[in-house]
């Protein structure tokens, strides 16, 4: 493999690497994708818990409203190359889509599978040629790049583009490399941890509900000053170690390192206090016999009731009818708010995506090329930019691997063009 040539290289077989080899090729260059892991697309596969959640059914600039970080950034890719684009191009594709609640958009067949070899078609098709290696540095002669090292030998080429990924789920292969390839020729590595994490919580009561999911109950995330930094609408899942889901997950992406948090849980967000101090006083009536653990089935899962009665300090066996109004009121407030003090996100390795990255004014916004080294492009998770969950991550990829292949095929051009002269 040693000097063996190609117009453009792309480092990494993940969504945005495959999307910029594909899209380098359909230009008319000459691509090889080079991947480590041994397979194309391994990420892509467990994305979704193995559905894919390919895009989301919305705006470019309703993607942007869901990008907490460096949204700016991505204004010009996602314009470019928005949602109803990345729809269209995988009908083309043969890979049909549905929407379902919250704009989420999957294949049809509900299997990843059919996103990943939709893609492996594609770039077999353009012609695009797959290596396996592993890639440990980018080459430079005269001040722009000039290929790879790999652990097979030199590539040459005349543009590369690194889509290495984050340092999330590393056995897929996104191992932080990236990271290192880029920091080696200039760029600033924005410190890397996990975004769309589950997170930590002291105590014992989020082990006690363990598996126990919640849906419509709104959420919000407070600093250790009290300060709401995000709220939430939607499912939530209680875990051996604290919480997950959806409304956790994107919770997750507002945290600051170091800083403490509590996640207020209103399990009743479609009440307010007055109305549901009355549905209190009616399941009272109705139970008023019973000891008060037995009596709120109707108003709680049966896994949550013995800590709920724990926090509102009364007796379990205490019948209903002697419930004083401050505990019934005792009741009412964590069912308003039930608090969870949070300990800390779980490991980088168990998140959905990575936060941190190469740093983005370092990258040209409308074609992904390095300001630091010319003829180098960077792409997807790797840079640091993340969104929340419902397909807008992988929109990401999509739209700056587009970016990057498009722009890296059109500077190959123009160097033909100027040859030919």
């Amino acid at each position: 493999m040693s000097g063996w040539k190609t117009d453009v290289l792309v480092v990494g077989g993940g969504a945005a690497g495959m999307m910029a080899a594909g899209t380098a090729a359909t230009l008319g260059a000459r691509v090889t994708l080079l991947e480590h892991s041994g397979r194309l697309g391994r990420k892509l596969a467990i994305t979704g818990k193995g559905r894919c959640n390919v895009t989301n059914d919305c705006t470019a600039e309703e993607v942007l409203q869901n990008v907490p970080r460096n949204g700016r950034f991505l204004y010009s890719a996602l314009r470019a190359f928005p949602p109803e684009r990345t729809v269209a191009f995988f009908q083309e594709l043969g890979c049909p889509l549905k929407t379902e609640r919250g704009g989420r958009v999957f294949p049809c067949s509900d299997q990843a599978a059919s996103v990943v070899e939709a893609l492996r078609a594609w770039l077999r098709r353009t012609g695009v040629r797959v290596v396996m290696a592993d890639a440990q540095a980018l080459r430079t002669a005269d001040g722009a790049v000039s290929g790879v090292s790999t652990d097979q030998g030199e590539l040459d080429a005349r543009r590369v583009i690194l889509c290495t990924g984050g340092c999330s789920y590393p056995r897929t292969g996104s191992t932080g490399d990236g990271y290192r390839m880029a920091a080696a020729v200039g760029h600033t590595i924005v410190p890397p941890r996990g975004s769309l994490v589950p997170l930590e919580a002291a105590g014992d009561d989020c082990r006690e509900m363990a598996g126990l999911a919640l849906r419509n109950v709104a959420v919000r995330l407070r600093s250790g000053g009290g300060k709401v930094v995000y709220e939430d609408f939607g499912e939530l899942l209680f875990t051996h170690f604290g919480l997950s889901g959806p409304t956790i997950l994107s919770a997750s992406a507002h945290m600051a390192p170091g800083e403490t948090y509590t996640v207020d849980i209103d399990l009743k967000p479609a009440l307010d206090e007055k109305t549901l101090d009355d549905r209190l006083l009616r399941d009272f009536e109705k139970y008023k016999n019973r000891d008060f653990a037995n009596a709120l089935d109707d108003l709680l899962p049966r896994s949550m009731i013995p800590v709920m009665i724990r926090r509102c300090g009364v007796n379990p066996a205490e019948k209903v009818h002697t419930v004083t109004r401050q505990q019934r009121r005792a009741l009412l407030e964590n069912c308003k708010r039930f608090v969870v003090p949070v300990t800390g996100p779980r490991p980088v390795e168990e998140a959905i995506v990575t936060a941190g990255g190469v740093k983005v004014s370092e990258v040209r916004p409308a074609t992904m090329e390095s300001k630091c080294l010319p003829g180098l492009y960077l792409a997807g998770e790797l840079l640091d930019v993340d969104a929340y969950t419902g397909g807008f991550n992988l929109q990401i990829a999509w739209a700056t691997g587009y970016a990057a292949g498009s722009a890296a095929a059109a500077g190959v051009r123009a160097e033909n063009w100027e040859e030919a002269e």
